[in-house]
């Protein structure tokens, strides 16, 4: 379909990529990675034909069409939104008025004319193209669309330029995804998308009938979304077949057969200079010296290129907390609307009569909808702002950290970045300050800039880095993953993962929120719903898991009440449990699944392997209290290994339904 042929780019004086073979599929489901500043982002720009090739070609079949979606910069205007997504389909518009005209003219002409049945063979193809696109249902696919991408119907009769540059961009993707292009190429598409509409354009993703290729640093919208990874490093492209998961565990592979390969020819090369060195003067062993010397030449060297090293930061653990963290008891929070048309001013009612409580080590996900309340709640915690009503009461020794989505606003612009967090964290080698720094792309002279002339973007990585050197012992993270790549988010998951504090957060994230809550606080109706475990936990009982084990708090909890043992399990209906079975699990639970399963299969090799050492021992006589203990003995273990096949049974049969085709 799209084919790159020993493509080659530079930046000026770098060269990003060389010898790069691509043949795109009909089919093509591929994520692309690598490093900040690889060339992800100008690949996906040649594809698109906005940049062309230094070296090489690229070619295309005819007909076949590209939508490509930037990470940021469109703006778009002159139209409500509904006008504008459905002004995508212009050309099914203007066949239809030309159907309409030529019924005219079938109704006059004389139908053994010329004129007639080239109007009728016109009309025949433009009806059979018009029932291809459904033309009449071209209204609802755009609802649909918008609903998935979170535009209330109130929002569809708004003029676009109303709206701000992250609703800009999901107009642009959402007029993307109408046009259906044979090539869709999406750059960051889940920079600007909360939760509810990241799901829903990964189901939308999944049943995508054409090609797609997508930048991401969402982990998780990576492993759910592509089977294919093709990597940008060395200034090479690298095909891995399989999701993001399994392109890390081939890359290591890949690594280490390369290191290898670089030992052995380093060995090799070392030889060689050695025995010229040598004998290099020596007229009886010249022969030989220039042997060498052309095998020498002839080796074509091969490149390492410096890795990035992986940075295991460990955060300052803080003053231990009461038990008690946070009580909120009977919370509201209103906010004053300006009056329309004369009349009287509203009320908007955000939270209303909300009571619940944190203890020390949570690790609460905060989700909703946007617009729900959850940055408000936050705030309201922090004691940014205060309640309209009720109470927000701090523990025994509680000290509260807050970083917002604009963190950058508070930092004082004329501080140079090494100073500024080497003064709050002076014990913390400049080394480890440094290699922290730059998991959140910060490198080299980067360090010496003062913060006012980096973005905003880049102030809130650097306030997120220098909140890690020193926290409270209770954090308050609101969309703390905003701006980080696949790097930087695995080092502040591992760093929060290891923190002995407490941690409410806001995140857009599925990996990151997985790999980190405890429970989830959802903001739906005015009101806090608490569920246990994390985001996929939540979403199974959102969609039909036992409802008495997520425990409502809205309005029955009271402040330092100890928190409720668990109740009896409740009996699901069948279809219910085949449904939540059926759900695919995130990346993190499908490891562990795989790796239980092959747990339990060397438990089952080593069991059977004493079952035949028992049966064997019972064939030989010693005495009747050693052939009862060796009976018993056996008896325990055949138990053993009953359970251990029920489970591994069970466990296969998940992983079996993992792995089959979803359903069309």
């Amino acid at each position: 379909m799209l084919q790159l042929s020993s493509a080659g780019k530079r930046f000026g004086p770098k060269l990003l990529f060389e010898d790069a073979n691509w043949l795109i599929t009909p089919d093509e489901r591929t994520g692309l990675v690598g490093g900040n500043g690889t060339g992800k982002s100008t690949l996906l720009k040649i594809l698109s034909g906005i940049e062309t090739l230094d070296y090489g070609e690229l070619t295309s079949v005819k007909g076949m069409t590209i939508g490509y979606l930037p990470q940021d910069g469109l703006a778009i205007g002159g139209k409500t939104v509904f006008a504008e997504c459905l002004s995508v389909f212009d050309d099914l518009y203007a066949l239809e008025k030309e159907a309409l005209a030529l019924t005219t003219t079938l109704s006059t002409a004389d139908p053994e004319s010329h004129e007639y049945r080239a109007a009728a063979d016109r009309y025949s193809d433009i009806a059979d193209h018009l029932h291809v696109h459904d033309i009449y249902t071209l209204d609802s696919q755009v609802g649909a669309v918008l609903g998935g991408l979170g535009f209330t119907k109130e929002d569809w009769e708004r003029r676009t330029e109303e709206f701000s540059g992250g609703w800009q961009m999901r107009i642009a993707l959402a007029k993307l995804l109408l046009q259906e292009p044979s090539l869709l190429l999406l750059d960051e598409p889940t920079n600007h998308l909360d939760l509810e509409s990241r799901n829903w354009l990964e189901n939308y993703l999944h049943d995508y009938p054409y090609a797609f290729i997508l930048i991401s640093h969402d982990r998780y919208f990576l492993d759910v979304t592509v089977n294919k990874t093709i990597e940008i490093w060395n200034k090479r492209l690298h095909v891995y077949h399989g999701n993001y998961e399994q392109y890390l565990v081939q890359k290591e592979e890949r690594r280490t057969q390369l290191m290898s390969a670089y030992k052995n020819q380093r060995d090799r090369i070392d030889a060689l200079e050695a025995f010229i060195n040598r004998f290099r003067y020596q007229a009886t062993k010249a022969k030989q010296v220039q042997s060498r010397i052309k095998e020498l030449d002839k080796i074509e060297r091969i490149e390492v290129p410096e890795e990035e090293a992986t940075i295991h930061f460990t955060i300052p653990q803080p003053p231990a907390s009461g038990r008690t963290v946070i009580e909120v008891s009977h919370l509201s929070k209103d906010y004053p609307l300006p009056p329309v048309d004369g009349g009287p001013a509203g009320v908007n009612h955000v939270l209303r009569d909300v009571s619940f409580q944190i203890d020390r080590g949570d690790r609460i996900a905060l989700v909703g909808a946007n617009g729900a309340g959850k940055s408000t709640l936050i705030r309201l915690l922090s004691g940014l702002e205060p309640p309209t009503s009720g109470k927000v009461r701090l523990g025994h020794n509680v000290l509260a950290d807050y970083f917002a989505q604009d963190q950058y606003k508070v930092l004082d612009p004329a501080a140079v970045m090494l100073d500024d967090i080497s003064g709050i964290a002076p014990k913390v080698p400049v080394v480890e300050l440094r290699s922290l720094l730059g998991c959140f792309m910060f490198s080299g002279d980067d360090v010496f800039k003062p913060l006012g002339v980096l973005s905003g973007g880049e102030r809130n990585r650097y306030a997120m880095a220098k909140m890690l050197v020193s926290p409270a012992n209770m954090l308050l993270l609101d969309e703390p993953t905003n701006h980080l790549d696949l790097r930087a988010k695995d080092v502040l998951l591992e760093a929060i993962a290891n923190f002995t504090g407490t941690v409410l957060f806001v995140s857009h994230d599925r990996y990151f929120i997985d790999g980190l809550a405890t429970r989830v606080f959802e903001v739906e109706d005015h009101r806090v719903h608490i569920f246990p475990g994390n985001y996929e936990d939540y979403l199974w009982r959102k969609s039909g898991g036992p409802e008495k084990v997520a425990v409502s708090l809205t309005n029955s909890l009271k402040p330092a009440i100890p928190e409720p043992s668990a109740p009896e399990p409740v009996a699901t209906p069948e279809p219910v449990k085949a449904a939540a079975h059926a759900k695919r699990l995130n990346p993190i639970k499908l490891k562990k699944l795989e790796d239980r399963v092959a747990a339990i299969e060397q438990e089952l090799a080593a069991i059977d392997s004493r079952i035949a050492a028992a049966e064997e021992s019972l064939g030989q006589y010693v005495s009747a209290e050693e052939s009862q203990r060796t009976a018993a003995e056996l008896e325990e273990l055949r138990t053993q290994r009953s359970a251990l096949l029920a489970e591994w049974e069970s466990l296969a049969s998940t992983l079996d339904e993992q792995s089959s085709p979803s359903p069309a």
